[in-house]
C-alpha cells in the first residue's frame, strides 16, 4: 500500500507532495482508497461532502467503531501526514481478520477530504461540514490563490457543491472514532516509546494580517516618503516570535502575498498568514493579542493601514477520558510498561469530530520531530508497532 501511493502528488524537485483537495493528485488518492476497499470486499461510501468510507458490516446498524485519516497534505509536505493513518487502518483490518477476530460492531476505515486546508486556506473542512462546524454559505465562499472558488473546484472534479452540509445522521451511526497519526514532535522519541495515546490538542487559529502602504519606484522613492507595508509586516513577524517565547507558545507567519510583487517595486499591500497555538486558551489569547498590538503600532508609525482577520479557530479539545482510557486498558494490558500519554499542538479531523461522537487518537514516533516537510519520517518498525496498537484497539472495541 505504502509503495502503491508513495507516486501519487509527489514533486520531483523538492520530493515533497503536492495533494491539494480537488486536484489530479486528491483523484488519484481517492481512487486508491477505493480500490483498497473493493479489494478487501468492503462496502464502498462517497458521503455529501466528500469524506470517503470502507464499511465492514451494516453501515446502517448504528455504533460504529471508525478509524482513519486524511491523504491531502500541505505544500511539498511529508509522506506520513495523514497517509499512514489511513494505510495503517486497512492494515490493521488485515490483521484481524488474519486473527480470525469476531466483530460485533460495524467498523469503518474513512478519508477525510481537505484537512490540510492547503488550497483554501481552511483545515478539516470534510470533518467541519460533516461536524455542522462549517456552514454551506461560509464554505462556498472558500477561494484558493488563483481565485478559484470550492463550488468551483468540486464540480471541475465531477461533485455536487450543492450538497454539501451537515450530517448528523451520519455522526449518530458511530460510536468510537480513533485516529492514528505519525506524532508532529520529538515526545515518544525522548521517552523511547514506539507508540502513544493524545491527551488533548492544543486551541489554535489562522489570522491574516492585511498591511496597506502605497506601491512606488524602489530606486527613486525617497526612504523618508515611502509607505512600505513590508517594513510593518517584519516588524511584526519578530514581535510574533518575541510574543510566542515570552508565553511558552508558538506563533509562526508562514504564508505571504505580496502586491504588486516586484523586485523594483514597493509594496502597496503585504499581506501574511499567522498560525498560532498554546497549550490554553488564555495563553493563546494572550500570544495572539500581543502580536496584533505590536502590529498596529508598527504599522501606525510607518504610516500603513492594518486589517486583521480571524480565518479560522479551533479551540481546545480534551479528548473523551473514557475512550482515552479504555484504549490505556487494551494497550497497556500488551504492554511492558503503561503507553505515554501526551498533548499535541496540530490539529486532526479527530478533533473535530469530538465535539460530536467519542474520539481518541494513537501517535506513531517520529524521529525527528520534523513534520510538513519531506524529511519527515517514522521508522517501519515502529509503523508495523502502530499497526499492531491499531488493530488491538479496533479488537478491544468492536470485536467479541
Amino acid at each position: 500500500m505504502w509503495a502503491e501511493l508513495a507516486p501519487i502528488g509527489r514533486d520531483v524537485t523538492s520530493r515533497g507532495y503536492r495533494r491539494y483537495a480537488w486536484t489530479g493528485a486528491d483523484a488519484d488518492c481517492r481512487a486508491w482508497f477505493k480500490a483498497q476497499a473493493e479489494t478487501r470486499g468492503l462496502t464502498y461510501e462517497l458521503d455529501r461532502n466528500g469524506n470517503q468510507w470502507a464499511w465492514l458490516g451494516d453501515p446502517a446498524a448504528g455504533d460504529a467503531v471508525v478509524t482513519g485519516s486524511h491523504l491531502d497534505s500541505v505544500p511539498d509536505g511529508g509522506a506520513f501526514d495523514g497517509p499512514l493513518g489511513v494505510v495503517s487502518s486497512f492494515a490493521a483490518l488485515d490483521e484481524l481478520r488474519a486473527r480470525d477476530a469476531r466483530f460485533t460492531r460495524p467498523l469503518a476505515v474513512v478519508n477525510f477530504g481537505d484537512e490540510e486546508g492547503a488550497r483554501f486556506g481552511l483545515a478539516c473542512v470534510g470533518s467541519r461540514l460533516t461536524a455542522g462546524q462549517l456552514t454551506v454559505e461560509a464554505a462556498h465562499r472558500l477561494t484558493d490563490g488563483d481565485g478559484v472558488t470550492l463550488p468551483r473546484a468540486m464540480e471541475a472534479a465531477g461533485y455536487d457543491p450543492y450538497d454539501i452540509g451537515p450530517d448528523p445522521e451520519r455522526l449518530s451511526r458511530i460510536g468510537a472514532f480513533v485516529e492514528l497519526h505519525v506524532e508532529q514532535g520529538r515526545a515518544l522519541d525522548l521517552s523511547g516509546d514506539p507508540v502513544g495515546i493524545a491527551s488533548a490538542i492544543w486551541p489554535h487559529g489562522r489570522w491574516r494580517f492585511d498591511f496597506r502602504g502605497e506601491a512606488n519606484h524602489a530606486g527613486t522613492t525617497r526612504l523618508v516618503d515611502r509607505r512600505d507595508p513590508m517594513l510593518s509586516y517584519a516588524e511584526t513577524v519578530l514581535a510574533a516570535r518575541r510574543e510566542a517565547e515570552l508565553a511558552g507558545a508558538v506563533a509562526t507567519f508562514g504564508k505571504i502575498s505580496v502586491e504588486p510583487n516586484g523586485v523594483n517595486a514597493i509594496p502597496s499591500l503585504v499581506r501574511g498568514w499567522l498560525d498560532s497555538r498554546a497549550a490554553d486558551q488564555a495563553t493563546l489569547d494572550t500570544v495572539v493579542t500581543g502580536i496584533e498590538k505590536a502590529a498596529r503600532e508598527y504599522a501606525e508609525r510607518h504610516g500603513i493601514d492594518l486589517d486583521v482577520v480571524r480565518e479560522s479557530f479551533t479551540p481546545v479539545v480534551e479528548f473523551e477520558d473514557a475512550l482515552r482510557d479504555e484504549l490505556g486498558s487494551i494497550l497497556g494490558a500488551r504492554a511492558e510498561r503503561p503507553l505515554p500519554v501526551l498533548g499535541t499542538g496540530a490539529g486532526h479531523d479527530a478533533g473535530i469530530l469530538s465535539g460530536s461522537i467519542p474520539t481518541a487518537m494513537l501517535f506513531v514516533r517520529n524521529p525527528t520531530g520534523v513534520s510538513h516537510s519531506p524529511a519527515e519520517y517514522a521508522a517501519e518498525d515502529d509503523c508495523l508497532a502502530g499497526v499492531t496498537a491499531l488493530a488491538d484497539v479496533l479488537e478491544g472495541l468492536a470485536c467479541s
